[in-house]
């Protein structure tokens, strides 16, 4: 069973054995210092069949650095946006994975599986032939706003310290707590039936971070009586990034490792100047930043982008009175 989630935390460090396969895949030629490739956000097109990790794998072994993560797991089974970030640029992944989500998606009717998506077994079937279209958009409707949704038993949640998924594959029977989530819109596309018996609807989601698009689909099929699951599932955006600046893995990572920019690249300080608010900073207000002081306050709430001579992102920083002080510090490479 595959480690799950729709949309999950950031990671960095990778598992054990992702880290001890990728040693043995570069111990011959060496790693290079970190400090050798420009921080910096990678836009991936994620193809189904891998996890997130083993995204972060390969871009480490293109760049031939250590410091990659990710803002916001992928399913194995799904594809699409997934941000990765290199070196200091690190730091911004915890703000950007708690970006809204757009989602495409296509729900079965008339099937429930162990996962809630085509990768699990199905558990249970009831005849879809008697749903009107207009029962399906209602379901389908009923799960837009703000909602208690229980994430599926084989998600990333945790249970007493460990993963929901490990609990299962051990035997246990795991019952999660609901959490909030908002669901912004769910735009129906096509109802198909591709048997009798069975109904596809292709939908997009756009939702908050954390909100699993395989519970919608289940929690729609069993509000219709025939129960339901994902058979696909794409990521289109997270945040300010869309998947049509994304690309493969291996030809974002090797703009960065060569010219240090290209499609799929963004630089630093324009990946903050993207996700927030900018203050621009004298030579002396990016000294006294770079030295923990503070600075007059920017005069708006949240975080802001400070950004110096040279268009050098300093830090981030947010107000604490008639001051600003440093949020995240960024220091000259």
């Amino acid at each position: 069973m595959s480690q799950r989630a729709d949309d999950g935390g950031v990671s960095i460090a990778g598992s054990a054995s992702d880290r001890g396969a990728e040693r043995a895949r570069s111990g011959a030629k060496g790693r290079r210092p970190d400090a050798a490739v420009p921080p910096s956000l990678l836009l991936v097109d994620k193809p189904a069949g891998m996890t997130s990790h083993d995204v972060v794998a390969r871009a480490r072994r293109v760049l031939s650095v250590r410091k990659v993560g990710h803002a916001g797991t992928l399913d194995p089974m799904a594809t699409g946006l997934l941000v990765l970030g290199v070196g200091a640029a690190t730091r911004l992944l915890g703000y950007l994975s708690g970006s809204d989500k757009t989602y495409e998606a296509t729900v079965r009717l008339g099937q429930s599986t162990v996962t809630d998506d085509r990768e699990g077994e199905v558990r249970s079937t009831a005849s879809a032939a008697g749903l009107t279209e207009e029962a399906v958009r209602a379901a389908l409707g009923a799960q837009v706003g703000a909602l208690q949704q229980v994430p599926s038993s084989v998600s990333a949640v945790k249970v007493g310290g460990r993963r929901s998924y490990d609990r299962v594959r051990a035997g246990e029977v795991v019952e999660l707590a609901p959490r909030p989530v908002t669901v912004h819109r769910i735009d129906v596309h096509r109802i198909a039936r591709p048997t009798p018996d069975l109904v596809d609807v292709d939908i997009t989601v756009s939702c908050s971070t954390g909100t699993y698009v395989r519970a919608l689909a289940r929690d729609a099929g069993a509000a219709l009586g025939v129960g339901g699951h994902l058979t696909a599932l794409r990521r289109t955006s997270s945040g300010p990034f869309a998947v049509p600046d994304a690309r493969p893995v291996e030809e974002a990572a090797e703009a960065l490792a060569g010219p240090g920019e290209g499609p799929g690249v963004l630089g630093l300080t324009a990946a903050a100047r993207t996700v927030f608010p900018v203050r621009e900073l004298s030579a002396e207000e990016a000294v006294d930043l770079g030295h923990g002081r503070r600075i007059p306050a920017t005069g708006a709430p949240g975080l802001h982008a400070a950004v110096g001579p040279g268009d050098r992102l300093v830090a981030l920083i947010e107000d604490a009175g008639p001051l600003a002080r440093v949020s995240v510090g960024f220091p000259p490479r």
